[in-house]
């Protein structure tokens, strides 16, 4: 007899596995002058964004399938503003960093995402410095090293792009952490997009006007409708993918399944792109670093349980809290004594939000997933 449920799980997790897959590799044949020979990521990612605000407006105010939350001028500046500053500087440097690396480097780079958002809720206040989850990144940095040393085709603008958006992305994260959760707020899926898609395009238009806009020779561009519609539909698939997973499944089990979307992605990209070679060195870096991952990942879901015993009446609130939000979503979330507290050192919130990231998604609200045991963007 098969568990249907147990089934809607794995088929979820695959759709969310195909699709951050498809993404990626999408966006680098979009972008790379070897085949669609579209180089312009910042208009790649505009597109993005304009068109998940643009859907999301529509089912905020249209079809009113959410209500949207009440934001306030002074949350808008100090929240929305430098959240979607910071998301659209890590979508502009992780796409540029396709024009110059090949997809298996990037994916090996970003075994980096725990080392930045680790140090950058340090940096904020949000986690304290520890000796074992700091000989973790270490170790994670070290496997990053050995496998950029084995890249056959290094080039050190495409690692820089890369390396940024991570820390922009880590540092979004942490601020979403920091600044939405502070206020209280609960952004869903869509409402996330409703408020940030908006912004983060205003903030990529300011580099596109300065940088690509000059370069835009309609001659010479190949602009294909099907081909960005279809794009910009997988990404924001992807979007909701994710928050179908997280709805369904485990820590654990989303980390996993990050990893094993990380080898196939790897494994695929030199089939599909015959000039991402891979080398030994390369896999054993990578190996080495995904080590470090795999025990940071360790700690981390070790310190949740510890701080949060399993009592009776812990499990049967969540399961409450959880039903309650998957039939009608919240969209203002009041912290009570149960969950942990901003800038404390103990709680879900003592863990960083680098857990449930994928940086092709348009985005994902951290304060969401926090409250249901996340633990990236």
């Amino acid at each position: 007899m098969i568990n249907t449920s147990l089934a809607l799980t794995y088929l979820y997790l695959l759709i969310y596995i195909l699709l951050s897959s498809g993404v990626i590799l999408y966006n680098k044949w979009v972008l790379s002058p070897k085949y669609f020979n579209f180089p312009f990521p910042i208009t790649l990612t505009m597109v993005h964004m304009g068109f998940s605000g643009l859907v999301a407006f529509f089912l905020v105010r249209v079809f009113k399938v959410v209500s949207p939350v009440k934001m306030t001028f002074e949350i808008y500046v100090t929240c929305v503003i430098p959240i979607s500053a910071f998301f659209a500087s890590s979508l502009w440097f992780g796409n540029t960093a396709y024009l110059h690396i090949s997809v298996a480097f990037i994916q090996m780079l970003k075994a980096l995402m725990p080392v930045a958002t680790f140090l950058m809720a340090v940096v904020c206040g949000t986690d304290k410095l520890r000796c074992d989850v700091f000989l973790n990144m270490v170790l994670v940095s070290v496997g990053v090293v050995i496998s950029s040393f084995g890249e056959i085709h290094f080039n050190i603008v495409g690692t820089l792009y890369q390396v940024t958006g991570i820390f922009a992305e880590a540092l979004r994260l942490v601020l979403t952490q920091v600044l939405l959760q502070k206020k209280g707020l609960n952004l869903n899926p869509i409402t996330s997009l409703y408020y940030i898609a908006p912004c983060s395009f205003v903030f990529l238009f300011i580099p596109w006007y300065m940088l690509e806009q000059p370069q835009t020779d309609i001659s010479r561009i190949q602009f294909n409708f099907w081909i960005f519609f279809s794009n910009a539909v997988c990404a924001l698939a992807l979007n909701f993918s994710i928050f179908l997973v997280i709805g369904r499944t485990g820590a654990v089990t989303i980390r996993v399944a990050g990893v094993l979307k990380d080898w196939i992605l790897i494994a695929l990209s030199t089939v599909i792109f015959p000039e991402s070679t891979i080398t030994g060195l390369n896999i054993i870096g990578y190996a080495v670093a995904l080590l470090g991952v795999v025990m940071y990942n360790y700690l981390k879901v070790k310190d949740v349980r510890s701080s949060q015993p399993a009592t009776p009446e812990r499990i049967s609130d969540r399961a409450a809290k959880d039903w309650k939000f998957e039939k009608k979503p919240s969209d203002i979330y009041v912290p009570n004594d149960n969950d942990g507290k901003i800038g404390g050192s103990s709680g879900a919130n003592n863990v960083t939000s680098e857990k449930m990231v994928d940086e092709e998604a348009p985005l994902i609200s951290s304060s969401r997933l926090s409250h249901i045991g996340r633990t990236q963007v």
